[in-house]
């Protein structure tokens, strides 16, 4: 993955919530157009565009795919997203045979699904790197 992009109508209030979530604000910015924020151990792209310059209709239901951002404690990320404003999509669900991975989902105030994890392959791959 080299960028995820996301929608909003609001791009101010969702450059804050999301400055707010990731305890960081933005690297980049075109004013009214787009955010972007550089996120986690390798620094990956969120970026969020102003839905106003979506080439196509927006659905006006949140769905398809769901990028799994990793965190150590999917039950603590789960419920402060919720307290920041974001509204269930899937609760925290243990995947596997008790393998360590945990995901969970939520909706951001804009209409964007975020998944998060708890993924112990991604631990792995840090560690090697570091390595």
């Amino acid at each position: 993955m080299a960028t995820l992009n996301l929608w909003a109508d609001d791009l101010e209030a969702a450059s804050a919530w999301y400055a707010r979530v990731l305890g960081i604000e933005p690297y980049y910015v075109i004013p009214g157009g787009y955010v972007e924020f550089r996120v986690g151990d390798r620094e990956d792209e969120l970026g969020i565009i102003s839905r106003a310059y979506s080439p196509h209709p927006q659905p006006d239901a949140p769905g398809g795919a769901i990028v799994n951002w990793h965190v150590d404690d999917v039950r603590a990320a789960f419920a402060r997203l919720l307290e920041l404003g974001a509204t269930e999509y899937e609760g925290v669900v243990e995947r596997g045979n008790g393998e360590g991975f945990v995901t969970a989902a939520v909706v951001d105030p804009f209409g964007n699904v975020l998944g998060i994890m708890e993924n112990p392959h991604y631990l792995d791959v840090l560690s090697a790197r570091a390595q």
